[in-house]
């Protein structure tokens, strides 16, 4: 009897085993595999103008490590920044918004309507539209919608997105090196002391460009484990200008070896630089390609390269028309400050590793707004319901399945320190228009593709087409409900 009751029981025994492995055997029959999410590079430069890269039409300056980059991805000939200054297109990245929605479109300490009077604009006949001098803490920006989701989340370089209480650290970032209320470097101005709350002074002499890189591939070589979403703002190439001594020796030959002298034209009242040959910007750029390199090869060195997305861009045009005139944006017209394509047209580079064909050239039209939605599906993760409602994802067109994006606008109601006048523009296919608001002021209709300097207004000539994208920009301004710019009382005076 015994024997039996413990036969019985090694029988259920066994059947229950047999049970729960089939039951294993098919749970890991039917388990999805884990998707790896990629990690995110974003390269985003202070000034730098859209032919100021080899791959972009750059004779003068040297940027071999952009080049490559430019090889192994997508050059996207067509990129916009979404202001013609940095703040406005800074808050468009990390938010997915144009700055007329959010209201911050202008640079984060220029004047306000009350100020004006204090400011080298006080008898211009328009005021200035008012605008935030802060990203909103309410926007969920792409580095929090990443952190959310697992990402580990790195800043390094220039924020100046609004005073102490709204930076990186408290927008979503989990390191902050170096990025606080300024829009330029203080101090030693590109190397130590560099006078920063969030970056500790290096030894004497230290590059604050290559500083940064350090910084960051300091970041990269931490990741093990969670994908990470390092964001690279240089304060490069924005003035003071400063750089190696070196590399001004080797621009300073390089420009007599060549013979160039310095060229120049008019734009409106300014003076516009129409060549690339002044050795300490030249310096500078290298600086930077040289910063970009170190990091990609960090990448490599550690293991990641397969895995990680990079970005680069810059967040308005060139500087060509004021400060210094240090660059040129020629074919595009006028530079940073302006709506003209030298002030908001970019060198914009996408390396998605196993997707973006490689050395892949596109024109369609992008914008900054549209890295927000494009990086959240390329790490898999579904869209943030009433965020990035400004932007569109660009990954059809990374895997070559471009689809027309759609127009995209501009609006800055300000006085640039560059000489450009408050306006708004838009750009559909081809065509792009742009408003002025000075009363009189005849707004201006280009073909890109056939003019992409901007130099035959054909407004009057097809009255159609600028009726048409008359409407487009008015019914936009309302929607996202655009501040504009006074009649100055003082105009004049």
């Amino acid at each position: 009897m015994l024997k039996n009751r413990y036969s019985g029981s090694l029988l259920h025994f066994a059947l229950a085993v047999i049970a729960a492995l089939t039951c294993i055997s098919f749970s890991f029959q039917n388990k999805k595999p884990e998707v790896t999410r990629p990690n995110f590079l974003f390269f985003l430069v202070d000034d730098l103008g859209w032919a100021d890269i080899g791959a972009f039409g750059s004779s003068f300056y040297e940027t071999p490590n952009v080049d490559a980059l430019a090889g192994r991805g997508m050059k996207l000939t067509s990129g916009y920044a979404a202001c013609p200054v940095c703040s406005p297109t800074r808050a468009s990245i990390l938010t997915g918004k144009y700055p007329a929605r959010m209201k911050t479109t202008d640079w984060f300490g220029a004047p306000q309507p009350e100020t004006v009077g204090k400011h080298w604009t006080k008898s211009k006949p328009l005021l200035p539209a008012p605008y935030l001098e802060e990203m909103p803490l309410g926007e969920v920006t792409i580095a929090e919608a990443l952190k959310d989701k697992g990402y580990k989340t790195f800043f390094a370089g220039k924020w100046h997105l609004g005073k102490e209480g709204n930076w990186p650290e408290n927008q979503g970032f989990d390191i902050n090196k170096g990025g606080y209320w300024a829009g330029s470097p203080r101090g030693g101005h590109y190397f130590t002391p560099y006078e920063n709350p969030r970056l500790p002074d290096g030894p004497t002499g230290e590059n604050l460009t290559d500083r940064l890189a350090n910084e960051t591939i300091s970041f990269i070589e931490s990741q093990k484990s969670a994908p990470f979403f390092a964001y690279l703002s240089f304060y490069s190439v924005h003035t003071p200008l400063g750089a190696p001594q070196d590399l001004i020796d080797k621009y300073t030959e390089k420009k007599k070896r060549l013979g160039l002298e310095d060229k120049w034209g008019k734009e409106d009242q300014n003076k516009v630089r129409l060549n690339q040959c002044l050795p300490v910007y030249g310096a500078m750029v290298e600086s930077m390609d040289k910063a970009v390199g170190k990091v990609i090869a960090a990448l490599k060195t550690n293991g990641l390269d397969k895995n990680t997305v990079i970005i680069f861009m810059s967040d308005n045009g060139g500087l060509a028309t004021s400060e210094g005139h240090p660059t040129s944006n020629l074919p595009l017209r006028a530079g940073k400050g302006w709506l003209y394509e030298g002030g908001i047209r970019e060198p914009m580079i996408v390396h998605w590793p196993g997707v973006t064909k490689t050395g892949s050239v596109s024109d369609a039209t992008v914008i900054s707004t549209d890295f927000y939605p494009t990086i959240l599906e390329m790490a898999g993760l579904p869209p943030m319901p009433g965020q990035h409602i400004d932007g569109k994802s660009m990954v059809p067109l990374l895997k070559g399945k471009a689809k027309p994006r759609g127009p995209v606008f501009w609006h800055y109601p300000h006085y640039g320190n560059q000489g450009g006048s408050p306006g708004s523009a838009v750009r559909a296919g081809d065509w792009k228009l742009i408003e002025f608001y000075e009363e009189g002021r005849q707004p201006e209709l280009y073909h890109l593709k056939n003019d992409l300097g901007e130099q035959r207004n054909v407004y009057k000539q097809n009255a159609a087409k600028a009726a048409e994208l008359t409407k487009m920009l008015a019914n936009w301004r309302n929607e996202v409900r655009a501040s504009l710019p006074s009649k100055n009382p003082a105009a004049g005076k």
